[in-house]
């Protein structure tokens, strides 16, 4: 494996009004504060659209996810910049002579405060 036990990767990402647009209508997600903005000027991002960036961290290693948990704890504002570490926490050999993966993981906003935590098992292709 590329990628070691206790081994962690970080992506960030700051979010746009245009990808709450896009998520929007891809989702169809339209609750009024993802398309209403806040008295600062902001929408709320959609949780699903937080969650991409453990999933891109997997993307980015080929991992086929099984299950997915997700905690939201906060609310994600448009102009958030996210910062997502994943952790490795095992392998395992599977059957089909495949490599398992168990990863946990935590998102933070700019300031800190933990959005979003939760993990995910799947198999690296």
């Amino acid at each position: 494996m590329s990628l070691k036990v206790g081994e962690i990767i970080t992506f960030e990402r700051t979010f746009t009004v245009r990808d709450v647009e896009l998520f929007t209508e891809i989702s169809r997600d339209e609750g009024i504060h993802h398309i209403t903005p806040d008295e600062q000027g902001r929408l709320v991002i959609q949780g699903l659209l937080t969650a991409t960036l453990p999933t891109k961290i997997g993307g980015d290693h080929n991992v086929l996810a099984r299950t997915m948990n997700f905690e939201f704890i906060r609310p994600v504002f448009t102009g958030d910049t996210i910062i997502c570490d994943v952790k490795i926490e095992k392998y395992e050999r599977q059957e089909n002579n495949r490599t398992g993966i168990i990863a946990t993981f935590v998102c933070k906003n700019q300031n800190e405060k933990e959005v979003l935590t939760g993990d995910f098992k799947g198999v690296i292709l």
